[in-house]
């Protein structure tokens, strides 16, 4: 039987109810994934410039310390502005996330983890709607009005899972690992996939993509001018603008060709 493309504007939003399975799902996954390191591991280079694997849980552990204390982000903004004059305010917020636990063992970092992230999770949950819905990250990042919804209710239902899965996705690849994947993992694609298309603006396209968070979408309207054939995580790793794995098969017309090749998602 043909498997039916679907439009992937059709593909509803993460409801907050569906984003904390989805959040502690990844955490969970996460968590079981460095818990899985070896000492040689944690200073192996990954694909995020310049980090270690140490260095991209430092990152993910300030990430989630700072949802329910902003001002440690805004402390941390402020110095980079000193010390990395050079970055962005996001770049470099990043790097001082990284700095204010540089002499932080990884095993440590991982109980860290353990210990801000469900904080983090639970402070998600309890900001009331209308907070959530009205205070915008591009008050803090400029960078996050590429968004396609630069709202906290965004960051919790969405860019939260996306951050750390894709993060789970360099560890695997700098240790050389087998990435885990269940029904949470396509959540996230289905997320990433829905935000290339509320910001597509090329001819229609068919997205093929294979594995367990795979699927067979439509970018645009009308009759697809090519067709990208891919694995999921794959598809992931390009829109993020990372080197892909196992490769990418783009098939049609060259202006469409070239579009999916462009295309980007902010993780």
């Amino acid at each position: 039987m043909a498997t039916t493309t679907s439009s992937a504007r059709a593909i509803p939003r993460t409801s907050g109810r569906r984003a904390r399975l989805v959040n502690e799902a990844e955490l969970r996954a996460t968590l079981s994934t460095f818990r899985e390191l070896s000492d040689e591991d944690w200073r192996r280079p990954t694909v995020c410039a310049g980090w270690t694997v140490r260095d991209m849980l430092a990152h993910t552990v300030g990430q989630y310390e700072e949802v329910p204390r902003p001002w440690v982000a805004v402390r941390r903004i402020r110095r980079a502005a000193r010390t990395h004059p050079h970055l962005g305010p996001l770049d470099g917020h990043n790097e001082s996330q990284i700095e204010d636990r540089k002499a932080v063992p990884g095993r440590e970092l991982i109980g860290a983890l353990a210990h801000f992230a469900p904080q983090g999770l639970i402070a998600l949950r309890r900001m009331p709607a209308p907070a959530r819905r009205r205070v915008r990250l591009s008050l803090l990042y400029p960078e996050a009005k590429a968004l396609p919804d630069d709202s906290m209710d965004y960051l919790g239902n969405v860019l939260v899972a996306r951050d750390t899965w894709m993060h789970r996705v360099d560890l695997c690849d700098a240790i050389g690992g087998e990435l885990i994947l269940d029904g949470h993992d396509r959540e996230i694609v289905d997320q990433v996939v829905l935000d290339l298309a509320l910001a597509w603006t090329g001819p229609a396209v068919e997205l093929d993509l294979s594995g367990p968070a795979g699927g067979r979408r439509l970018l645009g309207i009308g009759t697809p001018a090519a067709t990208l054939h891919a694995d999921a995580v794959d598809f992931a790793r390009h829109v993020s603008g990372r080197p892909v794995r196992g490769g990418l098969e783009i098939e049609g017309d060259p202006g469409a060709r070239a579009a999916l090749t462009a295309a980007r998602v902010v993780f």
